[in-house]
């Protein structure tokens, strides 16, 4: 059992929503799903630090830049910093800091940092859990709507005679990202969890494609 001060939750929610989130698909919601997927993954790994996760959980998504920002891949160390800062000034233990700061520039796919520590692998898995299954197929197409993208290609949504282009077809982004996910993943509760969200997501996918045209469907079956 990990033992958590029971009252850096709330402060940390509160840190959190200093600065409130107008995306959705990363709002103070992300946030608690990806502390709850956390602690599943904390169960199989005593050893790692509870309150380094808790913090990186809630922290992760200070700074958020949009999907098609041309400095995406600075926003986790952007928000480590921010982290760091008020964490700091909240009386967090210092000694934790670099902790966090790490776990949470490690999250981000787009920034590409491998985790070197028990605690940002959890986090890592715990956020790109959050981008498979039904929510995260919410998160999916409430995104490609901010950024414009359609729905699908007319032709061909399964991409089988083009390059996938997640920017301007939503469905697109399975194959772009979300595919390679459980593989990616740095825990094996995290692995099986993934793919078992992942097999969700599939299926679904299946069935939109047969409904979204007969060509579409026959491509499908390739």
């Amino acid at each position: 059992m990990h033992d958590i001060p029971g009252e850096w939750q709330s402060r940390l929610i509160a840190l959190a929503s200093a600065d409130p989130q107008d995306d959705g698909a990363h709002d103070l919601h992300h946030l608690h799903r990806v502390w709850r997927i956390a602690q599943q993954l904390l169960a199989e790994h005593a050893d790692a630090d509870a309150l380094v996760v808790l913090a990186a959980c809630y922290l992760h998504d200070l700074v958020n830049l949009p999907k098609n920002h041309p400095d995406r891949a600075q926003a986790s160390r952007l928000a480590a910093q921010a982290a760091c800062d008020r964490l700091a000034q909240a009386g967090f233990p210092a000694a934790k800091l670099p902790g966090v700061a790490h776990a949470i520039e490690a999250h981000s796919f787009s920034a590409a940092i491998a985790p070197a520590t028990i605690e940002a692998m959890i986090v890592q898995d715990a956020d790109r859990l959050d981008a498979l299954g039904a929510v995260g197929l919410a998160r999916l197409f409430y995104t490609a709507g901010r950024m414009a993208s359609a729905l699908a290609h007319p032709d061909d949504p399964l991409a089988l005679q083009r390059d996938p282009d997640d920017r301007a077809y939503a469905l697109d982004h399975v194959a772009v990202k979300l595919t390679h996910l459980p593989a990616s993943m740095r825990t094996a509760a995290g692995r099986k969890l993934g793919q078992a969200r992942l097999d969700w997501l599939l299926a679904f996918r299946a069935t939109f494609v047969a409904e979204w045209g007969d060509g579409a469907a026959a491509g499908a079956g390739r």
